[in-house]
């Protein structure tokens, strides 16, 4: 073999190799990139006319089965273009969508799932910087600087009670409360809910509120389960008298159904943001913008309906009169070790070391 052929073949490989190092967006020269951070009047009406050509969109993600045909059917129906999901955990939303990743299988052009799940998917380079006209409506602290994602709704912790059980008049009003005696056995609390956890603490001052909590885990117990819903479906049935970490729309659905069930907020609140990123390799860069700006903008409205606190301020949310405390994913993430100790030591073994 020449030199010459020798080099042509290097050369052959090495543009092959580049091909499928870009992003999806870039190897399909029908679609411009810049339209994902553009701000120009324009951009809504070339993003319809790139998506149109797509015609799909796929996103993985944590939104309850139930709530997804209100929030997507009415964006296919104007649009006519078809989102397939995969649903599952966000747990296993991250874990999937990096093992696909690693393994250069790009099939996820949109992840919808908790703040802390994006802001992990950002970290690890996944995620592709975008801008959107609703950007400017959304809740203080609902995008971040490297605007890889955005929060669409924020998820309300509150506290669910029987009403067989517990008088309207004896349900707790400040944290404080539920460190009376008479709610020993009394405490049901979702497994998974370190966040809520560590945000309640942070607002208490770390010292006093880590101190709370030992109190309480000492005086009254906390009983640990699996699953929001399956904990507020055991306050409907009586088995649990009061839940300290279920979501608001949860019991207010069962309330709804006629259930012997309410619920209160203990204040400040807490709520966890769920959020929407695009994927950096998405195969279907335009549909997934064109989704992306219909959930933060116009499909707000279905999330408000479906008693989730909308990120977008010109929809309007009883929930908005609530002091709130929010999530923070960064926290989360950074100190997970430190937080994860103490949570199993105080609200799983009871406070003990």
């Amino acid at each position: 073999m020449s030199q010459a052929q020798s080099f042509k073949q290097r050369a052959k490989k090495w543009a092959i190799w580049s091909l499928f190092a870009l992003p999806m967006w870039a190897q399909a020269q029908a679609f411009d990139p810049a339209l994902l951070t553009s701000t120009a009047p324009d951009r809504a009406a070339k993003l319809l006319a790139a998506a149109k050509a797509e015609g799909s969109l796929t996103m993985y993600t944590s939104i309850a089965e139930k709530d997804l045909k209100p929030i997507i059917e009415p964006f296919e129906k104007k649009y006519g273009i078809k989102v397939n999901t995969w649903r599952a955990s966000g747990d296993s939303v991250l874990n999937r969508t990096l093992n696909e990743n690693r393994a250069r299988r790009y099939t996820a052009d949109l992840v919808h799932a908790g703040a802390v799940e994006l802001e992990a998917l950002s970290r690890e380079k996944v995620l592709q910087k975008v801008s959107s006209p609703h950007f400017a409506d959304l809740m203080p602290g609902s995008v971040p600087e490297h605007r890889e994602w955005a929060s669409t709704i924020y998820s309300l912790w509150v506290q669910a009670y029987n009403t067989n059980a517990v008088k309207k008049a004896d349900a707790p009003k400040t944290y404080a409360d539920l460190l009376d005696p008479k709610w020993k056995g009394k405490l049901g609390y979702e497994v998974e809910n370190i966040d809520w956890f560590v945000t309640v603490v942070k607002s208490m001052g770390e010292a006093n509120g880590l101190k709370y909590f030992r109190d309480l885990a000492t005086v009254n117990g906390i009983s640990v389960r699996k699953g929001h819903t399956n904990l507020t479906n055991m306050v409907g049935a009586g088995e649990v008298p009061l839940a300290m970490t279920v979501y608001n729309y949860m019991p207010e659905q069962l309330k709804k159904k006629g259930a012997p069930i309410d619920w209160v907020v203990l204040q400040p609140a807490v709520a966890r943001a769920n959020a929407v990123g695009m994927m950096r390799n998405a195969p279907k860069p335009a549909s997934a913008a064109l989704f992306m700006d219909y959930l933060l903008g116009e499909g707000q409205q279905a999330f408000a309906d479906l008693e989730y606190l909308p990120s977008n301020t010109k929809v309007t949310s009883d929930l908005r009169k609530f002091k709130i405390n929010f999530v923070d994913p960064v926290e989360s993430l950074d100190n997970r070790e430190k937080w994860r100790k103490l949570y199993d030591e105080i609200v799983m073994r009871g406070g003990k070391s």
